[in-house]
Formats: C-alpha cells, sequence, structure tokens
C-alpha cells in the first residue's frame, strides 16, 4: 500500500468515526431532551392535579379555640373564651328545629339536633372557631363555624339531616356549595327532617307537620311540654314545673313534658 492509499483510508476511517460519534451524540441529546420534557409535562400534570383538589374545598380561615359552657340547641351555643369572656355562637348557613323558642313547639328532630350538639360538644370540651364576616347576628350572637377534632360541626348536622341550609346572607356564604352538597345527599336518603315530607322548606319547618308528628308519638309524649329544664353556671341541670318560683324568669335548655322524663334525661327538680 502506497502513501496515497494509506492517507485515504486513514481520512475514511476517522470520518467514519466522527460520524457515529456525532450520532450518538445526536441521539443522547434527543434522549435527554425527551426525558426532561417528559419530567416537565409529570410536573405540570401533578400541579394541575394539587390545584383541582386545593380548589375542591375552601380553605379554613383564622380559628380560635373556645370551652364549651353549654349547647343551648341545635344551632346555638354558649361558650368561653380564652380572656373569661363568655359568647353565644349562632352556626352559620344552617337552621335546626325548634326545642325551647318561646312561641313554637318543640319541633320534630329538634331534640334529636340538641342531643347530637350535646354530645358532640359537652359542657367543658373545647372547641375550634371560624368566625363569619361581621361576626354577629341581629340578636348579637357571634357567627361562627365550629369544627371538633377537625370536623366542622355545621356540616356534621347536615350530614345527619338534624339542619337544613338557611340564613343565607352575603358575606358569609365561604362553605355554601359544600354545605348544600350535603344537604341534597340527606334529602336523596330522607334521613331527619328530610324523611317527614314538606316539612323542612326553604322558609323554616312547617309547624303543621309538627302536629302531625305529634299526633304518632306514642303514649306519653305531649304536643305541649310545660317543665324547664336548665343548666345553670356551675354545669347543674335544674328543671321547673310551672307552678316554681323561678319557672317564669327560667330560659330552658331543654322542655319536657312530665317530671320523669326531666329526671331521665338527668335534670333534678328545683327547690324553689
Amino acid at each position: 500500500m502506497n502513501g496515497n492509499s494509506f492517507l485515504h483510508s486513514y481520512l475514511n476511517v476517522f470520518l467514519l468515526t466522527a460520524l457515529c460519534l456525532i450520532t450518538l451524540s445526536g441521539c443522547q441529546a434527543a434522549s435527554d431532551n425527551l426525558i426532561n420534557q417528559s419530567k416537565q409535562e409529570d410536573s405540570l400534570s401533578n400541579e394541575d392535579t394539587q390545584s383541582s383538589a386545593d380548589s375542591s374545598n375552601e380553605e379554613k380561615g383564622k380559628t380560635f379555640t373556645a370551652e364549651i359552657i353549654k349547647v343551648i340547641d341545635g344551632d346555638t351555643v354558649k361558650i368561653k373564651m380564652t380572656n373569661g369572656n363568655q359568647e353565644t355562637v349562632r352556626l352559620l348557613l344552617i337552621d335546626t328545629p325548634e326545642t325551647v323558642h318561646p312561641s313554637k313547639p318543640v319541633q320534630p328532630f329538634g331534640p334529636e339536633a340538641s342531643k347530637f350538639a350535646k354530645e358532640l360538644m359537652p359542657s367543658g370540651s373545647k372547641v375550634e372557631v371560624e368566625t363569619g364576616i361581621g361576626e354577629r347576628d341581629k340578636y348579637g350572637r357571634l357567627l361562627a363555624y365550629f369544627y371538633v377534632d377537625g370536623k366542622m360541626v355545621n356540616k356534621l348536622l347536615l350530614e345527619k339531616g338534624l339542619a337544613r341550609v338557611a340564613y343565607v346572607y352575603a358575606p358569609n356564604t365561604k362553605y355554601l356549595d359544600e354545605l348544600e352538597n350535603i344537604q341534597n345527599q340527606a334529602q336523596q336518603d330522607e334521613i331527619g327532617i328530610w324523611s317527614i315530607e314538606n316539612y323542612a322548606t326553604s322558609k323554616g319547618f312547617d309547624d303543621s307537620k309538627s302536629k302531625e308528628a305529634s299526633a304518632e308519638k306514642p303514649t306519653g309524649s305531649c304536643n305541649n311540654p310545660q317543665i324547664k329544664g336548665n343548666i345553670n353556671s356551675k354545669g347543674n341541670k335544674i328543671y321547673h314545673i310551672p307552678s316554681g318560683q323561678y319557672y317564669e324568669i327560667t330560659k330552658p335548655e331543654e322542655m319536657f313534658c312530665t317530671e320523669k322524663d326531666a329526671q331521665d334525661a338527668g335534670f333534678r327538680k328545683s327547690q324553689s
């Protein structure tokens, strides 16, 4: 092989090697680009998923911890603040049937709502309070959402069919969509207040249905209970009969048909 042939063969080998290296480098670069692009797409996809999950529920606002003094009825609670002040609180966006209204009879599922709230928030227990915007209603009561063990009490009452969505006034509509969805499910399941046809309405609870329900109660129940059950500042459960000295000035937490009913509920008779 002469010098020219050798040089020509060498150049061919060199060019071929360089071409292979360039090709491999290009393939690697293309591969790297595809991998990076895939990672970026996965990252964007995860961000979209997270955003969707976060938007499904409203974020909880600022809260504070308070002590339960007593549950007045299903949607009204008395609490003690950390500074010692006491407040009466009305749960936002819900309404439970009456049990202590001065001019209305005890309404169907009112006692059940009251009992559920009392078991969930017994006297002396702690509750997390998220106040609404504007904070108070026309009666001076604090407006709020309550949380027990991280669960919103307003929602739990709706889930059990013991409350309806009500008193919807802007700007206090933060959780409205979620609460209405929960109510819709309870309606479909026909539980609690939704088990009585046309009882819970957009304007309140139909008292004519209360009378119908009372007529179906077993012997021993009554349509117009007169005995007042009250829990004093020391947590003592006292009941007052109509002839009692303090009957007229007593604001009841519960009403009873007979003294036995009151005693069975843990109340003792007033000595006056």
